[in-house]
């Protein structure tokens, strides 16, 4: 079987979302004064919200009941909305703590903890460059805990939580749109986001409706903020190469990390400088060997 051709139409979706995903820090700062736990709960319910309308309007509310039918499906599903809603608080406190470009780094490392995670669980066997990929990713952790001082938690964290949401996700594999498996998955989520905004209300913590019309919106809009990339990726995941949308990724992390350095002026130390350039290394020599792998055995 061949590859699927590369369209403009496919390449389109796919930048598209990961240009979205690139921008996302300056959504996040936008919400201040609003903490990250109270932009996760509202992302949640508004992202429920967006979804509702969405298939309410396409009449495909109907898929959500085929995502969470039977035990095994629904448990994995509520596996999925933790893993997500986790990436989501660890990356949302990294861009309000004013950690943009460790949050970078995670996405940085991500694509390393997959090829990891094939070994790990689906018993897969690392080609020659992969194995090379994964020691200079370590060295560059080990670099920046000895030359920057401290431990990337924050980065291992977001990548160890979107690479499993990864993991599951694979295994779900149905024939449901992207926007019905997400609805699935805050459904799941909306005992924790009541919870949480009856939580942050008694605390005196919530800002959704004490801060103005504008910052109200702007919480709203998390929402559409976080179902369009996902549409706009489902669309070019059917319509590209998987080499091709594998290679498109790098565009989210690179754009977070300009952000990070350019716009939110945050600093880079040595050590940090130098842990970045092995990642990068470490991920053009799985990009080549990428290429090479799917030229020599292409697939749809």
């Amino acid at each position: 079987m061949t590859q699927r051709p590369v369209t403009g139409t496919g390449l389109a979706y796919g930048a598209g979302a990961y240009l979205f995903w690139g921008g996302l820090p300056l959504y996040m700062a936008a919400t201040a004064p609003a903490t990250a736990l109270e932009v996760v709960f509202a992302r949640i319910g508004f992202t429920l919200l967006t979804c509702a309308v969405l298939l309410f309007g396409l009449r495909r509310w109907h898929d959500v009941g085929r995502q969470l039918g039977g035990a095994r499906r629904l448990g994995a599903t509520a596996l999925a909305s933790v893993l997500i809603t986790g990436n989501w608080a660890i990356y949302t406190y990294a861009v309000v703590s004013g950690q943009t470009l460790e949050g970078a780094l995670g996405y940085f490392i991500n694509p390393l903890v997959s090829v990891l995670a094939g070994v790990a669980l689906f018993g897969e066997r690392l080609r020659r460059a992969q194995w090379v990929a994964v020691a200079l990713s370590v060295t560059a952790v080990v670099v920046m805990v000895v030359g920057h001082g401290s431990f990337p938690w924050l980065a291992m964290l977001l990548a160890l939580s979107f690479g499993g949401y990864g993991v599951v996700k694979s295994r779900l594999a149905t024939s449901v749109s992207p926007v019905a498996s997400l609805g699935a998955e805050t459904v799941l989520l909306v005992p924790v986001c009541l919870a949480g905004m009856w939580w942050l209300a008694a605390t005196g913590q919530l800002t959704l409706f004490s801060h103005g019309t504008a910052h109200f919106w702007i919480l709203v809009l998390s929402g559409p903020v976080t179902a369009i990339p996902l549409i706009l990726f489902g669309a070019g995941a059917s319509r590209l190469p998987l080499t091709l949308l594998g290679m498109l990724q790098y565009i989210n992390p690179v754009i977070q990390f300009l952000i990070g350095l350019l716009v939110f002026g945050e600093a880079m130390s040595t050590g940090r400088w130098a842990g970045f350039i092995l990642i990068w290394c470490a991920l053009a020599v799985l990009m080549v060997d990428s290429v090479r792998a799917a030229r020599l055995n292409p697939r749809p």
